[in-house]
C-alpha cells in the first residue's frame, strides 16, 4: 500500500482564495503525471448532459478550497490519521495485502473517493474538494470513505469488481453487491457489525425498520432502473427522504450471504447468476443457504 499525499501543493491551484484551472492543471501534471486527461474527461462527461454548468455546480466547491482554511486544515489532519497504519490492518483483518495506492488530491469534483487505474495499479483517489463540500472532514467520516474504497480496490484484486451488462437491472443489482461488499469490508476494519459512516439523523434506526420495504422496491424498481431515475446510490438522491439507502441494503444483502456459511473470499468472485439467484431469495424473505460457485 503506498500513500500519496499532494496536500503541501493544493494551494498551487489557487489564484489567492480563487480556484484557477490553469494553475490546476500545472499541480496536478507535476504531482499526479498523467492522471488530467482522466480527470478532465469525466467533468466533460457530465457537463454534455446538460444537468450540470461549471459555474454554478463546479467552481463553488472548487473555491471552497482555497478559501476555507478550518475545514481544508481538518481534512488533510483526518487523512494522516486514518491511513497511518492502515495496510496492517488489513493484513491483520483479512490476511492480505493491499497492492493500492491512497492519493489525497484536488480534483475537479470527480467525487469524494473514486477507485480507478493509475500508474499501472489500482488506486484510490480522494477529492479534498467534494470531501469538504459533503462535510466529511472529520476522522469518522474520512475512515468510512477511505476503508469503504479500499473495499471496492480488495474486491478488484482478489475478486471481480467490474462486469459488463446488457440488461440495465443486472447493472444495478451488481452495484448494490459491489456496494455491499465494500460496507461489509468497511465495518470489519473498524470492527462493528453494524457500524455505517452515512448514520447521522437517525438514518441507521430508519433503514432497519424499513428494510422489508426496502428490499420489496429495490427489487420493484429493479426492471426500469436508470441512472437517471434510481434513487439508491449517491447523495444527490433520496429514496422515501433518505440518501444512500443502497449503502443499507447492500450490506445487509451481503451480510446475509456470509451467515449462511459462505466465504468472503469466494462471495467476492460470485457471478451475476449468483448474486440475482441469492438476492431473489433475500428479497422475498427466504432463508439464504450456502452456495458454492465454481470457479476455474
Amino acid at each position: 500500500m503506498r500513500i500519496t499525499d499532494t496536500f503541501p501543493a493544493l494551494l498551487a491551484a489557487c489564484d489567492g482564495p480563487a480556484f484557477s484551472f490553469g494553475r490546476w492543471k500545472e499541480y496536478i501534471d507535476a504531482a499526479l503525471p498523467g492522471l488530467s486527461p482522466l480527470l478532465i474527461s469525466d467533468v466533460k462527461a457530465v457537463l454534455e448532459t446538460g444537468s450540470f454548468t461549471w459555474e454554478r455546480d463546479y467552481l463553488p466547491v472548487l473555491n471552497a478550497v482555497g478559501s476555507d482554511a478550518i475545514r481544508r486544515e481538518r481534512v488533510h489532519a483526518s487523512f494522516l490519521a486514518v491511513t497511518e497504519n492502515l495496510d496492517r490492518a488489513v493484513r491483520e483483518r483479512f490476511g492480505r495485502d493491499l497492492d493500492v495506492e491512497i492519493v489525497f488530491y484536488l480534483g475537479l469534483c470527480n467525487g469524494a473517493g473514486w477507485v480507478t487505474e493509475y500508474r499501472g495499479r489500482t488506486a484510490v483517489l480522494l477529492g479534498a474538494e467534494k470531501i469538504m463540500e459533503l462535510d466529511w472532514c472529520g476522522i469518522d467520516e474520512m475512515r468510512g470513505l477511505v476503508l469503504h474504497e479500499l473495499g471496492h480496490a480488495y474486491q478488484g484484486q482478489y475478486g471481480v469488481l467490474k462486469r459488463t451488462f446488457d440488461r440495465g437491472e443486472d447493472t444495478f443489482l451488481w452495484q448494490l453487491f459491489t456496494e455491499g461488499i465494500a460496507m461489509y469490508f468497511e465495518q470489519e476494519l473498524v470492527g462493528d457489525p453494524d457500524y455505517y459512516h452515512q448514520d447521522k439523523d437517525g438514518w441507521k434506526t430508519w433503514c432497519g425498520g424499513h428494510l422489508d420495504v426496502i428490499k420489496r422496491d429495490f427489487a420493484r424498481d429493479l426492471a426500469a432502473m436508470t441512472f437517471e431515475n434510481q434513487r439508491y446510490f449517491g447523495d444527490w438522491v433520496r429514496y422515501r427522504g433518505r440518501g444512500d439507502v443502497g449503502y443499507y441494503l447492500g450490506c445487509r444483502f451481503v451480510r446475509d450471504i456470509l451467515a449462511a456459511g459462505n466465504d468472503f473470499d469466494d462471495v467476492i468472485r460470485f457471478d451475476i447468476d449468483t448474486v440475482r439467484r441469492l438476492f431473489r431469495r433475500f428479497a422475498g424473505g427466504d432463508p439464504l443457504l450456502p452456495y458454492r460457485q465454481s470457479f476455474p
